[in-house]
């Protein structure tokens, strides 16, 4: 069946997500997009996506649990797990290396945990807007080692993107995918100049906000819109 995908959102956990980020808002407005599965990629942490996935179930949406995390090159690198247990060990790690430094929600924005009532029942007082101390390898293997899958995300960004840190997606980097942004208005002609066509594409809208979450526009072929399914056809 065709699965109609948003693999790139935020919640009111990230500092720059809106408040309005809640599960129930997230997966409500998912499902009136028309979107099978959607993934919470929050910076850095886990921690709201045990309760977007509990409202999912409530409306049969299926949402992966993931993070968007930050590399010691500051390279922003998508993250997909099968299960919250591998989210969290992954979220946990990822806790370890970042800064020993406190949000400042006056600058950054509020860091907020909710519950599947979009009740909040605690904010996260560590930075989560910032880089680890992992490189970009290092993350790759963090990422496997939870039985997840990992790819660059907003490759085509001027900022936060392995082709604008490094300029190349190391030939060794264990991933086939790269997520493109919407910023990109012709994309074959994208992928022509950057030498990109050996990777398959992954177009997720990085929502802050309700309204950014993607319509019905890009989907793919899987078995069933599982997470288990979704996660096997990355690998």
């Amino acid at each position: 069946m065709r699965c109609w995908y948003d693999f790139h959102i935020h919640t009111a956990l990230s500092p720059c997500g809106d408040n309005d980020m809640t599960p129930n808002n997230i997966v409500n407005m998912a499902k009136i997009k028309g979107l099978d599965a959607i993934a919470v990629t929050d910076h850095n942490s886990v921690k709201n996506a045990k309760a977007v996935m509990e409202a999912g179930t409530l409306i049969g949406l299926t949402v992966i649990p993931g993070m968007e995390i930050e590399t010691s090159e500051e390279i922003h690198v998508v993250a997909l797990f099968p299960h919250i247990d591998c989210a969290v060990y992954a979220g946990d790690e990822v806790a370890k290396h970042l800064p020993p430094a406190k949000n400042r929600p006056d600058i950054f924005g509020e860091q907020l945990i909710m519950d599947k009532e979009d009740n909040v029942v605690g904010c996260e007082e560590q930075m989560l807007i910032t880089a680890t101390d992992l490189d970009i390898f290092e993350v790759f293997k963090l990422v496997k080692s939870a039985g997840g899958v990992a790819y660059p995300a907003h490759v085509d960004r001027h900022s936060y993107s392995v082709l604008s840190n490094l300029g190349f997606i190391p030939p060794e980097l264990d991933t086939k995918f790269i997520e493109i942004s919407k910023n990109v208005t012709d994309v074959n002609q994208y992928v022509s100049n950057k030498n990109l066509e050996k990777y398959n594409l992954i177009f997720s809208s990085d929502a802050h906000y309700l309204w950014d979450i993607s319509e019905k526009i890009h989907g793919f072929d899987v078995e069933q819109p599982s997470v288990e399914k979704i996660i096997d056809f990355f690998k």
